[in-house]
């Protein structure tokens, strides 16, 4: 193929993409404009292979025109695989170096940003229970997908996973066995309804939502590397303005902040496994009330 033709078609396949994305921020207020472009890319076309769509303008048509076709791409556009533990030193960490400081508080607000299906939350949910501090905790859970909110609060797993998510309890520092969390049916499991009786579910964008509550623990792990630089800045602002003075963020395992203009706000806590505390050399600015409730 010529090369002129190539590069047209790759400036006709990026204004498509441009056009779609901004039609999505002005038609439903979901605002991928600054999420990496390559994995962007990588997740529109699977749509459109979903969908037998030819374009990624025929896929802007059928967004604008059928509301449970966005519904649809949201499940593409965002990640939603994990794993509970996933990282198993991450939570050993949290047990060993981040509990006692927790302690310290008399009430805690933990943040799980981009909760995907749930994994994460009821991983916290059971270190917390089993560290006596369940009773005094808040958490928030959110997503930008409604969907995987329901799931996420649904607390209902594949069986065929229960063996992983064992094998990280335990890897994690677990002080029992996973299966006491959970209940067993025919092909999937429903871990216990009362680990989400001090839990909030709520949508929340990091592009374009703002600070909700003061909080002393933000996990948000592999959602960072889905965005731009400038995004990565934007939520680590907003992390930073929900931090309490000395509260931890926790990120994953490939991402960072010290290349971020934000590094300033944090200090290293555990850095092999992503933890860091929020500094004082900037004030936060957060409301003194929650808006999620």
């Amino acid at each position: 193929m010529d090369a002129a033709l190539m590069d047209t078609g790759d400036r006709l396949r990026a204004i498509e993409l441009d056009l779609l994305v901004e039609a999505i921020w002005r038609h439903y207020q979901y605002d991928f404009r600054s999420y990496a472009r390559q994995s962007l890319e990588r997740r529109v076309d699977r749509a459109c292979a979903h969908f037998g769509l030819s374009s990624l303008s025929q896929l802007q048509d059928r967004v604008l025109h059928d509301p449970s076709v966005f519904t649809a791409l949201l499940s593409f556009l965002t990640i939603q695989v994990s794993e509970m533990f996933r990282d198993p030193t991450y939570f050993a960490a949290l047990r060993r170096d981040v509990v006692p400081h927790l302690r310290t508080w008399p009430s805690l607000k933990v943040w799980i940003a981009g909760v995907a299906n749930g994994e994460e939350f009821y991983s916290l949910a059971i270190l917390f229970r089993e560290e006596g501090l369940e009773d005094r905790t808040l958490f928030y859970c959110t997503d930008i997908s409604r969907a995987a909110l329901a799931r996420a609060e649904a607390g209902i797993f594949a069986t065929d996973r229960l063996a992983g998510f064992s094998a990280n309890y335990q890897a994690a520092g677990g002080k029992g066995s996973l299966a006491d969390y959970y209940t067993a049916g025919t092909g999937s499991a429903r871990f216990d309804p009362t680990l989400r009786r001090r839990a909030v579910f709520a949508d929340h964008n990091l592009a374009s939502d703002e600070v909700f509550s003061e909080v002393q623990l933000i996990s948000s792990r592999n959602v960072l590397i889905y965005f731009d630089r400038a995004l990565q800045d934007r939520a680590l602002d907003l992390f930073a303005r929900s931090l309490g003075r000395g509260g931890f963020l926790g990120l994953g395992a490939k991402e960072t902040l010290h290349l971020s203009s934000r590094a300033a706000l944090f200090s290293d806590f555990a850095r092999d496994d992503k933890i860091f505390r929020r500094t004082a050399l900037e004030p936060a600015s957060v409301p003194p009330r929650d808006v999620i409730a």
